[in-house]
């Protein structure tokens, strides 16, 4: 049966062996991945790329970008092929060699393939080829005539040493789960611990060595019977000088077949298996990994080690042999790297709801609002004189107009311009010397109090937004106060011709927009667009006296218009 002493040696052998592996992986974490997290293109994939996802998941891509729903779909991701070599051991009635203290270091080796592809983020699936070479050679003797082979002859009626070498194949088929790709304070992960469990079907044939082909193939039993006379029954800590022994005088052969188990209606040669195993990967690179991993098979059977204890009455042994592969390996991520992400037990599935959190480019967020309670284009927050009526044209601070300055605001103001002499004034802003002819009217020196400013356009928009209709109907109100003034409204832009006929599509919706809600006659504007400045920018002002200008203008390249 199987030897607890064993298998917690293993363990601890195990254990031991990643060790400095897991010191280079955190110094290397630190030092060779640091400030190349942007350019790790295998797991920060662009979400919003259609060419990352299989055809059968573009709808659902496009029910993402569309807004009507929002979980992204699952990108292509490529397949890992993997090459592994290490210790091969079976756990069994007989101790098993390491590769240093077997007659050859083959005898304790084992190599394998393995072709995995991801399920999810978690799960992935793996098939894994199998080859290995496990031995043993047994301290303690045992009397020949006990039943545990079926070529008890060989042994005459002394002493023997048990030994063993077995080749053994394996197919199997595992569920693998990653236990921490998906990180909540860190976007890239270079180190992945997994799981795994299985199953398949096994092939084995141990081999005795019992002739000694230097002594015309005769049996051992003069050389055991020395080595009984001289060691004798000895304990755990003496076994090495005893297997030494034997070795020097065993000659590597294994040229007998050993007694395979065929109980429960196997063959003995090919039997299922159930397969369990931890390990963990680290990132060499952007397509390569480095991996430690160990793991146990189950073949349901007693006799892979060559020794199966009373075999005639299988109710006395119901122990079953063990095989256990700890080894280490590269593997290789397979795939078109600009259509597939890596492995998805690499990629952080949170990586992009943190980005899309921190820098939006797929949520939609409303339109800033900024309240305006008398709706006269300044903000309230800003608003020195807030209740403005309706209509009454305003300053940068949200005041009435005041174009004499006599503290009577214009709209209420009887005599609009009255001379500094003149003041101060009574209630309706009437001075106290006589009124010249046209005092009370508006003048052409009014239109300069017709107020300036600028409309800011968003990408290759000529929409009216929100924000410019408070400052055009500031500027109407203005206009109808002041009904023989014309306004200058002037696009910028004449980088390009995108540039030019953007700049006209912008001035001409301003103008049109000012027509249609406000009923300003066309022609009280001056139509100018293609000047030099910011090619976002649409600039309104009072047009100087004597200025003309056309209303209307021809767009300079239609077939090149944005809407």
């Amino acid at each position: 049966m199987v030897n607890k002493k064993y298998l917690l040696l293993a363990g601890l052998c195990s254990v031991l062996a990643v060790q400095p592996a897991l010191a280079q992986e955190s110094e290397s974490a630190n030092a060779s991945w640091s400030g190349r997290d942007m350019t790790y293109r295998g797991e920060n994939y662009d979400v919003l790329d259609s060419s990352y996802y299989p055809k059968h998941r573009l709808p659902q891509y496009r029910k993402y970008v569309n807004h009507q729903t929002p979980f992204p779909p699952k990108p292509s991701n490529q397949w890992e092929v993997g090459v592994n070599v290490g210790f091969f051991n079976i756990f069994g009635d007989v101790p098993s060699n390491s590769p240093f203290t077997a007659t050859k270091f083959t005898n304790a080796i084992g190599y394998g393939l393995t072709v995995r592809k991801s399920l999810g983020y978690v799960l992935s699936a793996r098939f894994q080829f199998l080859h290995g070479v496990g031995s043993g050679l047994e301290y303690r003797y045992a009397q020949a005539t006990n039943p545990v082979y079926n070529q008890p002859n060989f042994y005459g009626g002394g002493r023997v040493y048990h030994n063993y070498r077995t080749t053994y194949n394996e197919f199997s088929l595992q569920l693998v789960a990653a236990t921490n790709n998906i990180r909540f304070h860190k976007g890239k992960n270079s180190f992945s611990l997994y799981a795994l469990i299985g199953g398949g079907i096994a092939t084995y044939n141990p081999k005795l060595n019992l002739l000694n082909s230097a002594n015309g193939n005769a049996t051992y039993a003069a050389e055991y019977a020395t080595i009984n006379a001289t060691h004798g029954r000895v304990s755990y800590k003496d076994r090495k000088k005893v297997q030494k022994a034997i070795k020097d005088v065993l000659d590597d052969s294994y040229e007998t077949d050993a007694y395979k188990d065929s109980h429960a209606g196997g063959s003995g040669n090919l039997v299922p298996i159930l397969t369990a195993g931890v390990g963990f990967q680290f990132r060499l690179g952007k397509t390569v990994t480095l991996q430690f991993e160990d793991k146990i098979s189950l073949p349901f059977r007693d006799g892979l080690d060559g020794v199966i204890l009373q075999p005639n009455n299988r109710s006395l042994t119901p122990d079953k042999d063990l095989v256990n592969y700890a080894s280490i390996g590269l593997n290789f991520n397979i795939g078109n790297r600009s259509k597939t992400v890596a492995p998805l037990w690499w990629v952080n599935p949170l990586d992009h709801a943190y980005n899309e959190l921190s820098n939006p480019r797929h949520m939609q967020l409303p339109e800033p609002t900024i309240s305006d309670s008398d709706g006269d284009g300044i903000a309230d927050m800003f608003d020195k004189c807030p209740g403005t009526p309706a209509g009454v044209a305003v300053d940068s601070k949200g005041c009435p107009l005041d174009t004499d300055g006599d503290g009577v605001p214009d709209y209420k103001d009887k005599q609009l311009i009255t001379p500094t002499e003149c003041q101060p004034v009574d209630a309706d802003g009437v001075g106290k010397c006589p009124c010249p002819d046209g005092c009370g009217t508006a003048s052409a020196a009014a239109c300069s109090n017709i107020g300036a400013g600028s409309l800011i356009f968003s990408g290759n928009s000529s929409k009216i937004s929100s924000a410019m209709q408070a400052q055009l109907a500031n500027l109407a109100a203005q206009l109808s106060a002041n009904p023989t003034c014309k306004a200058v409204i002037i696009g910028s832009g004449n980088a390009s011709k995108v540039q030019q006929q953007r700049s006209w599509d912008r001035v001409n919706a301003v103008i049109e927009y000012m027509s249609e809600k406000h009923g300003i006659d066309r022609n009280r504007f001056i139509f100018q667009y293609g000047a030099a400045g910011d090619a976002n920018t649409v600039m309104y002002r009072a047009a100087n006296a004597g200025e003309e200008g056309p209303a209307n203008v021809a767009p300079p390249f239609p077939n090149l218009r944005r809407n």
